[in-house]
């Protein structure tokens, strides 16, 4: 049974979704007492996997007391709020729910930006205050005005699609986005300098990043056009609040709206939030009822996909896999994972270099999942912490392990291989050759430089002999004399060496495998365990 916890008043309908996996019990605590990680830290120990919107924050602190977590669902596109290199050293998928509120969030831009053209925040406290200010809240007219969108991501391209029917010009900056792909949204893409002199409003929907950090800044201010008006539902960090302040003051901005702050919720003694030109929301851009549902359905159903069926959808730490690629890819994965692992069992030794080789019909996979589950199979041979396809890579580094990925044409008469070599490595064999027959079967067709045609699973018997009379029935009749059964043998010869890949039906102790390596003929013995 997988226990998982749901935070931050997220929609009743992600408990809903997830309970109606049996084999997953949900817990809902809404307790903003517990939403620190000092407190998270003494309540997490029991839980697989954990649900949250924004206001809980993940830390290293927290997982370090999250001995079972498998996965943390963000209901919602940021993760901010989670340490997600410190969770991907433990193994822990983090997802997100990116698209759920682009919708929202994009209106949300547009509101704030139709109330900054024609002062609507500052009408209705005028009123409330028996004031009537007609003349002095004069607003502008916004057709015919550009707009520029810093960053066209998910977000601001439905932005631009609603500026283009206000009659808007619309011209955005984003560095990974190409000028012909900006053009078919009906976008000019400019430079970020150009952007800030062009634009009557500038909306920002960056993530943040250090390069984003303070993007808005004294400096940056100056580059734009008197009288601009600046949005932000994006990061509070992109913003320098005491450099915006100041240019409202003196005019060269005309207002501002902001829905999001550095710190939330602010400090209530900032100037900036006195300022009567600047327009506020409570980090308001995802909350609609529509938006949360929607993000909590995608969460809980992704949570529950992982649970159940290991499928990973929109992960941040770990490419998506859904349920169609795993069914195709399953084989592959596995074949992969034991390959590594019979290399890490069967070298026992210090390694630096690893080359994965792909050919023929694996290039045309992503091998970036073939990795990592290589990496999962040899680190898991020699290392006691636990190690899955999330952590293996951060795992690799942290051990000076440097992965080499080569794709090749050449498939040596197969349609495809994946080739595993360990460079520097002085003992043998330091190489393995893997395929599928049939779609769906795995096969050892080369260990070191000898060819065969090895099922990689259970118990084997990994024997490395002179290639001389008498071996096979030798180790036949030591195995007999044991009740140890052969379920397949298989062997391969060159240059007067053989190497025997032999499944076992039950393993050997030390014992049987120390009188295996004193019969005659043989160079080395060695039992792994794969799969």
């Amino acid at each position: 049974m997988f226990k998982v916890m749901i935070r931050d008043n997220m929609s009743p309908i992600a408990k809903e979704r997830l309970e109606a996996i049996d084999s997953i019990e949900v817990v809902v605590d809404n307790n903003k007492e517990t939403n620190s990680p000092e407190a998270l830290s003494a309540i997490i120990k029991d839980f697989h996997a954990i649900a949250i919107r924004s206001g809980t924050r993940i830390t290293d602190q927290v997982l370090a007391n999250a001995p079972h977590l498998k996965v943390i669902g963000r209901a919602g596109a940021g993760v901010d709020n989670i340490d997600v290199e410190a969770a991907t050293k433990r193994g822990i998928v983090v997802m997100n729910a990116p698209g759920g509120n682009t919708v929202t969030t994009a209106e949300h831009a547009i509101s704030l930006m139709l109330s900054l053209a024609r002062n609507i925040p500052q009408g209705t406290a005028s009123l409330r205050e028996g004031r009537w200010e007609k003349k002095t809240l004069t607003g502008i007219e916004i057709t015919g005005k550009i707009l520029g969108i810093v960053g066209l991501g998910q977000i601001g391209r439905v932005v631009a699609e609603r500026a283009g029917g206000l009659k808007m010009r619309v011209i955005a900056s984003d560095p990974f986005v190409g000028k012909s792909s900006a053009r078919e949204m009906g976008v000019e893409l400019v430079t970020l300098d150009e952007l800030f002199r062009l634009a009557d409003f500038i909306t920002l929907h960056v993530p943040r990043l250090p390069e984003t950090a303070g993007m808005i800044n004294a400096e940056t201010i100056q580059k734009m056009k008197p009288g601009v008006r600046i949005i932000n539902c994006s990061r509070g960090e992109v913003v320098d609040l005491d450099a915006l302040h100041e240019a409202v003051q003196t005019g060269h901005v005309a207002g501002a709206a902001l829905d999001v702050f550095p710190k939330e919720p602010p400090d209530p003694s900032l100037p900036i939030l006195k300022n009567p030109k600047i327009i506020f929301t409570p980090h308001l851009g995802a909350s609609t009822g529509e938006a949360q549902d929607k993000v909590a359905i995608m969460i809980a159903d992704q949570i529950a996909d992982y649970l159940d069926k290991e499928i990973i959808t929109n992960a941040v730490n770990f490419p998506s896999i859904s349920k169609d690629i795993l069914i195709h890819i399953a084989p592959h994965l596995s074949l992969s994972e034991r390959m590594g692992s019979l290399m890490g069992q069967l070298v026992r030794t210090a390694i630096h270099d690893i080359n994965i080789t792909y050919s023929g019909e694996f290039t045309k996979l992503d091998t970036r999942l073939l990795t990592h589950a290589a990496i999962k199979g040899l680190l898991s041979s020699f290392t006691d912490r636990p190690v899955n396809q999330i952590n293996a890579l951060s795992l690799a580094k942290e051990k000076g392990i440097t992965i080499k990925e080569t794709m090749s044409q050449a498939t040596e008469n197969f349609t495809g291989l994946i080739k595993i070599k360990l460079e520097g490595c002085e003992s043998a064999p330091d190489e393995v050759w893997g395929t599928i027959f049939g779609e769906k079967y795995p096969r050892i067709v080369r260990l070191g430089t000898i060819s065969m045609d090895a099922i990689p699973e259970g118990y084997m018997a990994v024997i490395r002999n002179h290639d001389k009379p008498g071996v096979i029935g030798n180790l036949g009749t030591l195995l007999g004399k044991h009740n140890i059964n052969i379920g397949r043998f298989q062997l391969g010869r060159r240059e007067g060496q053989a190497l025997c890949m032999v499944n076992i039906d039950t393993p050997m102790n030390d014992g049987i495998l120390n009188q295996i390596r004193l019969l005659p003929n043989i160079i080395s013995a060695t039992q792994v365990k794969l799969g």
